[in-house]
């Protein structure tokens, strides 16, 4: 782990609750593991998946009111499902805060929630990654996503945008469109 990594990581230990930084620990080796599979740095990863919900560290009233700090622009999606605000958040707290100027790690942060269509493969490892961490509660369908991803990422890019549509539908809940852009472009691309 690099000293700029190891600081970040120590800086996140102290900001996140309990549950969150392990579910970041998490993310952050599975999206390491993903990226050796696939032939991608492998700092890249660490630091993309250490960063991923570095804007969940507070409630989304706050992180509304930071976006607005740094004149990050919220979709009306973002407003109306303020679960997804982090994501934005935390490519401009990655960035500003922590120093990082790599476009390809903001994006992933950036994308990890919803995905989009013609994702890189940072940013598919961590939208992956994000879903199938070891520390992650049992979900329908979780097992063979985590079957498959290490043979064909594309698929369970597409199974995951598929079943979080689902899952929303299901509970009544608003579906981003960019979840549904996603599961439609992965659903052709496989």
């Amino acid at each position: 782990m690099t000293e700029q990594l190891e600081k970040i990581r120590k800086e996140l230990h102290k900001k996140l609750k309990k549950d969150r930084y392990e579910h970041t620990t998490g993310v952050m080796y599975t999206a390491a593991s993903l990226a050796m599979c696939y032939g991608e740095d492998v700092g890249q990863a660490l630091t993309a998946g250490l960063l991923h919900d570095c804007g969940k560290y507070c409630p989304p009233k706050d992180q509304i009111k930071l976006c607005e700090k740094y004149g990050v622009s919220l979709t009306q999606s973002e407003l109306d499902m303020p679960a997804l605000i982090h994501a934005k958040l935390g490519a401009c707290l990655a960035e500003q805060e922590y120093g990082i100027q790599d476009q390809e790690i903001l994006d992933a942060v950036s994308y990890h929630t919803t995905g989009r269509q013609g994702m890189t493969m940072l940013e598919k490892i961590i939208y992956i990654a994000d879903y199938i961490e070891p520390n992650r509660k049992e979900i329908p369908g979780l097992d063979e996503i985590r079957s498959i991803v290490f043979q064909d990422i594309d698929r369970a890019v597409y199974l995951c945008a598929r079943r979080t549509a689902h899952y929303l539908t299901d509970a009544g809940r608003a579906v981003d469109p960019a979840t549904v852009s996603t599961y439609e472009y992965y659903e052709k691309k496989i």
